[in-house]
């Protein structure tokens, strides 16, 4: 196993790595809509948290050398699912073809007070 924190999304000394690799499998934490480096979210609402959360998840793949194709399952926490057709457009923008498997919820509650929170796992063997 081996704990990953190359991309620059997380600041320091949170208590959880950006992602975990185990074999041919990277296992992505949870990424909301903050800035990179920060934990401020970005401002207007679900649909450019969405956008940031999934550019963070690029960011976390890229600087593992794999890309948004990589990814096998996506879980995806909404604070309100009232919110999920927002979210589905701006998901869908992210893959080209088949998008993965997914599975989602809405929660009461999200760090920071966020509105989605996606979390990832990633294969390169077949």
């Amino acid at each position: 196993m081996q704990i990953l924190n190359s991309a620059g999304i997380l600041p320091p000394g949170l208590p959880f790595a950006e992602a975990v690799r185990h074999g041919d499998t990277l296992f992505l934490s949870g990424q909301l809509g903050i800035q990179p480096g920060t934990l401020r979210l970005v401002p207007g609402g679900i649909r450019e948290e969405a956008r940031q959360a999934m550019d963070n998840i690029q960011a976390v793949l890229a600087a593992n050398g794999l890309t948004m194709a990589d990814i096998v399952k996506c879980t995806v926490m909404l604070a309100d699912m009232a919110e999920w057709p927002v979210f589905n457009e701006v998901y869908v923008s992210y893959f080209k073809g088949q998008p993965p498997a997914r599975s989602a919820f809405g929660t009461n509650g999200l760090a920071l007070g966020a509105r989605v929170e996606v979390e990832c796992i990633s294969a390169t063997a077949d």
